[in-house]
């Protein structure tokens, strides 16, 4: 059959766009490429769509469309990563950190006051970037794979983001600098004329990647690092990093379609069916966000500080009209 919508074929995961010719499992409400036809069993049966609607994304739905949550959320699926959500672990804390916060009284609301405690707002700003970048990766083309939120180990480590193409494999840090000056040196990035441990940290997690997909596919696996900037007001480049590429999130889409390839379609195919798995990275949970709830808060943040900008906005053209009388005019003369 031909797909109303776009979907991913649940045995490779390989990007079907609409119109795709693939063969569509009812039951499970999944969907298959022809090049995998046959190659595993189709459900047959109702008791299979448990297993299946868990494990795979709705085909009938749009791409933005919430998942169905697993009837047991206890086990990890055996390929949950293939459509966890970009920015899942620290929505999940900014959230958990929120809660604690008390409610805004009503002039705080009238005058915008943040409904973010001091200590949800950093998380609430990476969450921000991770999902500013998540989209950016997400209209890659068909060839590539992204993986989200990638959990790594049993002390609640993830990756922000894993690329996986035809120019490689990538593990994406994103870091939301909002309005900051940004220096990078050979061997340090300073924020505001802050040190951070940004390129520690990425050469860090492509390491570590590159380990544990090495491991899992039997074989030698490169993974470069990348730390994309988000909001930065500005990126000095005294010293390319000899290892981490640094850049600006809105470059990193052309950054990865124009490396050169340096894997087949079997290379990444069989990458990406081992980097799905939750088991490759050694991780035995994957708690996952409330979307809904953080949606509403983010709207609750960007609805006061417009509140904000609108009573500074009159409290300066209340000052500016007061200057512009007469009275006025006569004493600053």
């Amino acid at each position: 059959m031909r797909l109303r919508y776009a979907g991913r074929c649940r045995v490779c995961g390989t990007a079907l766009p609409a119109g795709t010719e693939a063969v569509y499992e009812p039951y499970a409400r999944t969907v298959c490429c022809l090049a995998c036809q046959g190659s595993v069993e189709t459900p047959d049966r109702p008791a299979a769509v448990a297993t299946e609607r868990a494990s795979a994304q709705p085909l009938l739905e749009g791409p933005d469309t919430p998942r169905e949550p697993p009837i047991d959320a206890h086990p990890v699926l055996p390929d949950a990563l293939r459509f966890r959500t970009p920015a899942a672990a620290v929505i999940a804390e900014t959230l958990r950190v929120q809660s604690a916060a008390p409610p805004r009284t009503r002039m705080q609301r009238l005058f915008g006051r943040t409904p973010l405690s001091p200590d949800a707002q950093s998380w609430y700003v990476g969450a921000i970037g991770e999902l500013e970048v998540g989209r950016i990766l997400d209209r890659l083309g068909p060839e590539w794979h992204t993986l989200h939120a990638v959990p790594v180990g049993t002390r609640g480590s993830d990756i922000d983001h894993v690329a996986i193409g035809p120019g490689g494999v990538f593990t994406i840090n994103t870091k939301h600098h909002d309005g900051a000056k940004v220096w990078v040196g050979g061997h340090r990035i300073l924020v505001n004329g802050q040190r951070t441990d940004h390129l520690r940290n990425a050469d860090f997690e492509a390491t570590r990647a590159a380990k544990v997909l090495g491991e899992a596919a039997h074989q030698t696996v490169e993974v470069t690092p990348v730390l994309a900037i988000v909001g930065a007001k500005s990126i000095q480049v005294k010293e390319r990093p000899p290892r981490v590429e640094v850049l600006r999130a809105e470059a990193l889409g052309r950054r990865l379609e124009r490396s050169p390839q340096i894997l087949t379609p079997e290379d990444v195919t069989a990458l990406v069916r081992v980097a799905v798995l939750p088991a490759t990275w050694g991780s035995t949970s994957l708690p996952e966000a409330d979307l809904t709830a953080f949606a509403v808060l983010r709207t609750e943040v960007v609805s006061a500080f417009r509140r904000r900008r609108a009573w500074a906005t009159g409290g300066i053209l209340a000052v500016m009209a007061v200057l512009m009388t007469p009275g006025a005019m006569v004493l600053l003369r």
